[in-house]
């Protein structure tokens, strides 16, 4: 891994999407819930194979609640809008990276979407799905959501664990209790809306490699993204009179994606207020 990135331009109508599903092409490469196929040939790299999806977890979807964000899904006004196509699945095939052959099999997957018009001014972002045993999966976001001619600090966090997702977001009233961004790590505690049930997220950084991110006018923004991140959780059950905490689920999850990115200092006095 060198934790660097490369952008690939295409034009417009090299661009394809499907209206009733998730199935993308772009180029000579296509992305669906099934899997990828990627065909890139250009001055930077050569990059071909396709890897092939199974036994995909889908974020649950209610007509009050279509996906992660729940009814803010269904404003049409929101800056950003994010959705889990899959949680947790396997993963088969192989890549050929300028010649050398990347191996898939037996991998973990995870697929989630953005689309709008422009990243947040300022969030936290993190995933994982490699814990000690599979079918474990974490994602987890903070950001500055502009709403109404003002803005309010709205998370959204999902832990799959034997097949159950716990859920932790504003829409479902859950509350963030600590949120510190250091240089080295990130500490996030939140409980749910009626305070049964804590999870603590320590996401220690690393090295990474600058992204291109949407802004309103282009791909301009540089985010700072790793991939080799981990994510220490500890899920509880707290007794409302004692406020003793038993635990629940207990792992670190490894190669995880992380972003933490933009206007931090507004963020973070934005959670105290």
């Amino acid at each position: 891994l060198t934790g660097t990135a490369t952008y690939h331009r295409y034009p417009a109508e090299a661009f394809w999407a499907a209206e009733d599903s998730f199935l993308v092409r772009v180029g000579q490469s296509e992305f669906s819930a099934r899997g990828i196929a990627l065909d890139i040939q250009d001055e930077q790299l050569t990059l071909r194979g396709e890897v092939t999806f199974d036994g995909q977890a889908p974020w649950p979807i209610t007509t009050l609640s279509p996906g992660i964000m729940g009814p803010f899904g269904l404003v049409p006004i929101m800056e950003c809008y994010h959705g889990v196509i899959s949680l947790d699945h396997g993963l088969a095939g192989e890549l050929v990276l300028n010649g050398e052959r990347l191996d898939f099999a037996h991998g973990r997957g995870y697929i989630e979407k953005d689309w709008g018009q422009s990243f947040p001014a300022g969030y936290v972002w993190a995933q994982t799905n490699h814990f000690h045993t599979s079918g474990t999966s974490f994602v987890g976001s903070i950001a500055i959501i502009p709403w109404l001619g003002t803005s309010f600090p709205g998370f959204i966090i999902g832990l799959w664990h034997k097949g159950e997702l716990h859920r932790f977001a504003t829409y479902t009233g859950a509350k963030t209790e600590t949120l510190e961004i250091r240089d080295d790590h990130v500490y996030w505690t939140v409980r749910n809306w009626n305070k049964t049930r804590r999870l603590h997220i320590r996401a220690n950084r690393a090295q990474g490699g600058l992204l291109l991110g949407p802004t309103r006018e282009e791909m301009s923004s540089r985010v700072g993204e790793t991939m080799l991140a981990t994510v220490e959780l500890t899920l509880t059950a707290v007794d409302q009179r004692t406020n003793q905490e038993r635990l629940l689920f207990q792992g670190t999850g490894r190669n995880a994606g992380l972003e933490v990115h933009g206007d931090l200092e507004r963020l973070l006095d934005m959670q105290k207020q």
